[in-house]
């Protein structure tokens, strides 16, 4: 695919952060680096607008998604989650 030279303004922290994958082998360099975060987003974006036309279909069939079964769908995906990193520290309570 062609390319196009691009100038922009980046956070300071954020162009370290591509520098730092160049360094460590995990992006040839920072416009590929660059290139591979654009893509990642616009692919975001596609699978946003999906889910927002399924949501948006659904509820014009079956009516509005409710707070109660969202609360219900959450609870359900928690008992079937699988945990790989052990089970979560019991929070102190405050005095």
């Amino acid at each position: 695919m062609p390319k196009h030279r691009l100038s922009a303004s980046v956070d300071a922290d954020l162009i370290a952060a591509a520098e730092r994958a160049v360094v460590e082998g995990r992006a040839e360099n920072v416009s590929a680096w660059v290139n591979a975060a654009m893509q990642r987003h616009v692919e975001h974006d596609l699978r946003m607008r999906a889910l927002g036309d399924f949501v948006a279909a659904y509820e014009s069939k079956h009516g509005l998604i409710t707070e109660a079964e969202i609360t219900a769908a959450r609870r359900r995906a928690r008992e079937r989650a699988v945990v790989v990193r052990g089970p979560r520290p019991k929070r102190r309570q405050s005095a």
